[in-house]
């Protein structure tokens, strides 16, 4: 069995952990039907997946929060960036949010802000809702 034998640097693990949100959600909506892409890099375009259905594309950010609090506040991050949709994990829960994009710092769990389980099928479920 392979033993990991170095410790991950702090900025590194972050790093890497980020990712593996990001690769969660793609695995998922690919499950579902669509087509994901994930640009090598998204310094400057704010853009973590790219999906399409085929006819139209669709821009996603992908954020986790060290919180469990629901009712965390989040500042948008993304002033004039053209993004339709961000996904929040929650590292601690087993909950994220999908919302609009937005201006400012808003509560998580505002209205129009939809809930999902940290689960393909719920998830699937909430993002056909938007």
């Amino acid at each position: 069995m392979p033993i990991k034998q170095i410790e991950t640097a702090p900025k590194t693990a972050q790093f890497f952990k980020s990712v593996s949100y990001e690769t969660l959600a793609a695995s998922w909506l690919q499950a579902d039907g669509w087509e994901v892409f994930m640009p090598l890099t998204d310094h400057g375009s704010k853009t973590d997946l790219l999906i399409s259905d085929g006819r139209q594309f669709y821009r996603i950010q992908v954020k986790s929060l060290q919180t469990n609090d629901e009712n965390t506040e989040v500042d948008a991050q993304w002033p004039k960036d053209k993004i339709d949709y961000v996904l929040y994990f929650s590292r601690v829960g087993n909950w994220g949010y999908i919302t609009p994009p937005f201006q400012g710092r808003v509560k998580l769990n505002r209205k129009g802000h939809i809930r999902f389980h940290q689960h393909s099928k719920n998830f699937n479920t909430m993002f056909a809702q938007i």
